[in-house]
């Protein structure tokens, strides 16, 4: 794994929403201001560990159907968040052992973790950017980008659970445009993207929480999260709710008011 900048200083007096998430799918590494958060945000919504869940299944379903059915080889998975097996690379290396996976990130712990433990399969590569989604420049320019990716060919950008922590007033969609312009045209753009439209007042709880704590998120409409897609062909079913797209044979079901997130995977023209 590698990077182009040392780790910084983690800051264990303020929640961070990748060790909030760490803590409610039950991991390991995070603190005790994580663990505060994420219990207070249980209490207003006790769904939200199906709905982290459903989020992060979305990502293993949409990151198998690139490596298996649309033979996408190389990955840029922004937000990665702490690991929690299997990973990105876990997951579309069994379908494709050579498949290189550029992870991002921006917070130092999960650079450490990363480091540790996101271990490639020998054929493939992965590799590591601590850098912001708001600083696309930044993530692109990284001399980790062109020892890991191909730009001639085709690369499934994954933003998954991160977009409902980018404000409108960041330039969210622009954002987006700007990690998808570099790419050639048969990548693709899988996200996830946080909603009220199913629990309202539980969703909007939960929010107020994290901005309470210091981080803000936007929720968005059906037809706000589908324009992260605009221009693109997108995968049937369209953007729908996570759990709703192309479930697992035999899944559990999941109630519709459990699941707050919208998926969605395009391929670029």
């Amino acid at each position: 794994m590698n990077s182009a900048s040392g780790p910084r200083h983690v800051d264990t007096g303020e929640a961070h929403s990748a060790r909030v998430y760490d803590y409610i799918l039950g991991g390991k590494d995070h603190y005790a201001v994580d663990k505060e958060a994420g219990d207070a945000m249980v209490a207003e919504w006790p769904a939200l560990p199906v709905h982290m869940r459903e989020n992060r299944a979305f990502m293993h379903r949409a990151g198998r159907y690139l490596a298996r059915d649309a033979g996408i080889r190389q990955f840029i998975d922004i937000g990665t968040g702490l690991p929690t097996s299997p990973n990105l690379h876990e997951v579309v290396q069994r379908e494709a052992p050579e498949s290189r996976i550029l992870y991002v990130d921006n917070d130092p712990m999960v650079l450490t973790h990363a480091r540790a433990l996101l271990t490639s399969s020998p054929e493939g590569r992965t590799a590591y950017v601590d850098a912001d989604m708001r600083d696309p420049d930044a993530i692109l320019s990284d001399p980790a980008v062109e020892a890991t990716i191909d730009l001639t060919q085709p690369v499934g950008l994954m933003v998954i659970g991160m977009l409902h922590f980018i404000l409108s007033g960041d330039g969210d969609h622009e954002l987006v445009r700007r990690l998808l312009a570099p790419l050639p045209p048969g990548s693709y753009l899988a996200a996830t993207i946080g909603t009220a439209d199913f629990a309202p007042a539980q969703v909007g709880r939960v929010a107020q929480e994290y901005e309470r704590r210091g981080m803000p998120m936007q929720l968005r409409t059906h037809a706000e999260a589908s324009a992260f897609f605009d221009g693109m062909d997108l995968v049937e079913p369209g953007v729908v709710q996570a759990h709703c797209w192309n479930p697992e044979p035999g899944a559990p079901p999941v109630e519709e008011q459990d699941d707050a997130m919208y998926g969605g995977l395009a391929r670029k023209r």
